[in-house]
């Protein structure tokens, strides 16, 4: 279980550096996330994208870049197609999203003939930081796919597991949350909620425990679940939460953002490594902690 931000730097510190791949480099915040997690021991890189402004960025942070770890780029979408290729080649472990539009280093990502996919869906995790929660929490997917149905949210859920496998959980505990924690056929998620709690007792979904349907409040807290007389190992030790749609969780994340100090990072999982996929105007902090995510991972 991890419990921060801080214990997740810890336990990237005690693997091998891996290489990131970094699309549209001449972006300050990501450059300086990248060459501060470098200057650690953590990973090395390849920073594609326009040179000399890489490399006048890198100065302007205090850092001298070599050139032999820059790739000029005229274009974001030849940018994109660069760090792919290094995925696809070995000369990378993992993608990081520069100064660049989402859609441009997807479409890359996805191209049949040279992309990274692995003809399954691809979906973005947020992984928080919640004061007042006693561990991080993975909320799934308020970033890239809109209106998923049943099997678009079994797709969901099994990257998410696979990501959180991938950082050190056996078993991790899912919660379909929903508006209420009875089945109705009124509110389409509570009939997919349980529909995907048997596909996960029936091994569908990988090594993991999906309770659904379920509210926020019984998924978060065990006391309010034990007042509702809901019972489920789940409430109260939730690792993902997936929930029933884009704006819902898109909404539910960047409140916590706004309002209750969390801390944030996204990750897109599904195709060959994983993403790091932040928003062009996200701290160092966030893009900081989004590489050590995907390093963990890989």
């Amino acid at each position: 279980m991890l419990k921060s931000f801080a214990q997740l730097r810890e336990c990237v510190g005690r693997g091998a550096p891996k290489t990131v791949a970094v699309a549209c480099a001449h972006d300050p915040h990501t450059l300086e996330s990248v060459l501060y997690a470098a200057s650690e021991g953590i990973l090395n890189y390849i920073l594609i994208g326009r040179g000399e402004d890489i490399l006048r960025i890198g100065r302007e942070l205090g850092h001298e870049i070599a050139p032999e770890t820059v790739i000029h780029a005229e274009s974001d979408e030849e940018a994109a197609a660069i760090a792919v290729g290094l995925v696809r080649e070995g000369k990378a472990n993992f993608l990081q999203k520069g100064l660049m539009q989402t859609s441009t280093i997807l479409k890359a990502v996805v191209n049949k003939q040279t992309g990274i996919g692995q003809g399954r869906p691809m979906s973005h995790t947020a992984l928080i930081e919640i004061p007042g929660y006693h561990k991080l929490l993975g909320v799934t997917d308020g970033g890239m796919i809109p209106c998923p149905d049943l099997e678009g949210k079994k797709a969901i859920v099994r990257n998410a597991v696979d990501m959180f496998r991938a950082l050190g959980y056996e078993k991790p505990m899912v919660a379909a949350v929903c508006a209420a924690e009875t089945v109705s056929p009124k509110i389409i998620e509570t009939v997919d909620a349980a529909a995907l709690k048997e596909a996960g007792l029936a091994g569908e979904l990988g090594q993991c425990y999906l309770e659904g349907p379920i509210s926020f409040d019984l998924a978060v807290n065990r006391e309010s679940a034990k007042i509702k007389g809901y019972e489920s190992p789940v409430c109260g030790e939730t690792d993902i939460m997936l929930v029933p749609n884009i704006t819902a969780g898109n909404i539910m994340v960047k409140a916590l953002l706004e309002f209750a100090g969390t801390k944030m990072v996204g990750c897109v999982i599904g195709a060959k490594c994983p993403i790091a996929l932040n928003s062009r105007s996200a701290s160092f902090e966030e893009k900081y902690n989004s590489l050590l995510v995907c390093a963990l991972m890989s």
